[in-house]
């Protein structure tokens, strides 16, 4: 038996519980973002994922994505439905229970990233139904071919903790999602500003804290490469919200609270699948380039007339993209032995065309699968994806979940 170090293993426990604790910040910072009538429902799209994901994780969503891992397939097998066998089996220096555990809090918060773009027109039956789905057929898939040596990993691609598993998935994802559901009714010409800019900004702070976990706890150990990672994320978010501030600042003549949440959270993106394979200056331009160039990928939507309610395509699928194709660049196998040099650091052009393989892949994959049970949800359940008029003008706190966010009733 491979030895357990209990320092690797305290960790990365730590870590699994940082990530989870994304799920609810994530929750709060769209959930501000939103109109009053529709907080609460943001609120329970979010916290749904980590009740039905969870188990479906433990009945096949584990084996499917690293069961037959390291064979260069497309999908697991089921060799742990249940999490049979694994009860005293060890990964590296820690128990598979820990691993399993942290990578079940990525297949989380991975499709509960889509519901920022959805937000104020999907039935919660819809979204029951499609977060369920879209965990089976979108996440695993990806998540075997990334992070248990799929064919993607086999050829060479890297993404030290999820910059396409995670973001350009869901981007993507959200992306076909959006299409399919058409724009908020009054989309663009009405105003909707976020309802309580407070809370966005309490769950910026958050998913910035559980953040590490989600990077450094990706190195699987308590070493070099975490702490690494850990400061990469924490660089990176810090130049980003200074890259967007400035790029906000020079086109609309204001820096805003708003924008500094964005920021940052892109800068976290931008550096996810880079944490532990770039070194020195690289996430200070990471982040930089990620906080401006978001920014501007916000226009994306006015331009293409898709209603991304709260920027996810923005942030998310560009973010991601840009910091899978920049690892090419940046990626310094002195930081971390198990990467490989990028252009920058003498490696050639060979990591980054297969990084920009890596996301062409996963976006052609998730755009058309998650298009695919979009339409079959849309002529097979009753009522369709969208809630009706009248429930859309109502809000979906009421229409969908009989409760309020606030209730301003005096006895």
């Amino acid at each position: 038996m491979p030895e357990v170090n209990s320092g690797d293993t305290a960790w990365v426990l730590v870590a699994a519980a940082l990530v989870l604790f994304m799920t609810p910040g994530l929750a709060f910072f769209y959930g501000g973002m939103v109109r009053s009538k529709n907080a609460l429902a943001m609120l329970m799209q979010n916290f749904f994922a980590m009740g039905i994901v969870t188990v479906l994780w433990v009945l096949v969503g584990y084996s499917l994505a690293f069961g037959d891992a390291g064979n260069a397939g497309v999908i697991g097998n089921f060799d742990f439905v249940g999490l049979k066998d694994l009860t005293n089996s060890v990964s590296g220096t820690i128990p598979t229970m820990a691993f399993v555990a942290f990578q079940l809090t990525f297949a989380v918060i991975t499709p509960a990233l889509i519901t920022g773009a959805i937000a104020d027109r999907m039935r919660w039956a819809a979204w029951v139904w499609f977060i369920s789905l879209w965990s089976l057929f979108v996440y695993l898939p990806v998540a075997h071919w990334v992070f248990a040596g799929g064919w993607l990993a086999d050829r060479g691609a890297l993404d030290f903790a999820g910059g396409t598993v995670v973001h350009v998935n869901a981007g993507a994802g959200a992306l076909a999602l959006v299409v399919l559901l058409g724009h908020r009714r009054g989309w663009p010409g009405e105003p909707m500003p976020p309802h309580s800019l407070p809370l966005t900004l309490l769950g910026t702070g958050i998913l910035w804290f559980g953040w590490f976990g989600f990077n450094a706890g990706s190195a699987l150990a308590a070493n070099g490469v975490a702490a690494q990672a850990f400061l990469n994320t924490f660089v990176a978010a810090a130049a980003a919200m200074l890259g967007w501030l400035i790029v906000e600042r020079l086109k609309s003549g204001h820096a805003t609270t708003l924008g500094a949440a964005s920021g940052a959270v892109a800068g976290l993106v931008a550096i996810t699948p880079c944490a532990g394979f770039v070194g020195g200056l690289a996430p200070v331009v990471i982040g930089a380039l990620a906080g401006g160039v978001c920014y501007l990928a916000i226009a994306l939507k006015t331009r293409f007339r898709f209603d991304d309610s709260l920027d996810v395509i923005a942030v998310h699928l560009v973010g991601g993209i840009l910091g899978s194709i920049l690892l090419g660049l940046f990626a310094d196998d002195a930081v971390n032995p198990a990467g490989k040099d990028g252009v920058f650091f003498g490696g050639g052009w060979g990591l980054f065309g297969e990084q920009v393989l890596a996301v062409v892949a996963v976006l052609v994959f998730s755009f058309v699968v998650s298009g695919l049970i979009g339409l079959a949800l849309r002529a097979l359940l009753p009522g369709g994806i969208r809630v009706s008029e009248e429930e859309e003008n109502t809000g979906l706190d009421l229409t969908q979940h009989a409760e309020t966010a606030y209730s301003l009733d005096r006895a």
